[in-house]
């Protein structure tokens, strides 16, 4: 993984919660969690899936508990981490591989394989995202 600082002197601490903030999501989405989810998020942030674009956490917590209990029950997620660049010492993007896994699935398949941007902002509460953005990996 790279990272890239326009800031000087960016703490490790800072680099490792940036670099946890996918994990949190990995874990709200192995729990089935909706309100966890939305908590990663900025009380206004969006999420941009291919079809769909939620903003706020009450319409992502809405969209993921509608998930959990239909097309994504039984599901997991993956994101790792290949590049974070800090922009300011309050802002982040964050660039990741990974995708949803089906039951029994350990590695996701090209054909749901995603790259994802994730704008995460420094607020009283720690680093949360104001803007997730995913496509597919590959084209056609």
């Amino acid at each position: 993984m790279t990272t890239n600082s326009l800031v000087p002197d960016v703490s490790a601490d800072d680099q490792a919660a940036i670099a946890a903030v996918p994990g949190r999501i990995v874990q709200a989405w192995a729990a089935h969690d909706a309100d966890a989810f939305a908590d990663v998020f900025t009380a206004d942030g969006t999420m941009i899936l291919p079809g769909q674009f939620q903003r706020g956490r009450d319409d992502i917590r809405d969209f993921m508990a509608k998930g959990f209990a239909g097309p994504y029950k039984g599901t997991q997620v993956t994101g790792q981490p290949f590049d974070i660049r800090i922009l300011s010492t309050n802002v982040a993007l964050l660039l990741t591989d990974g995708g949803v896994l089906g039951p029994g699935e350990t590695e996701v398949p090209t054909e749901r394989a995603i790259r994802a941007s994730w704008l995460l902002v420094r607020t009283g509460d720690g680093w949360r995202l104001a803007a997730y953005q995913n496509s597919p990996r590959d084209a056609g």
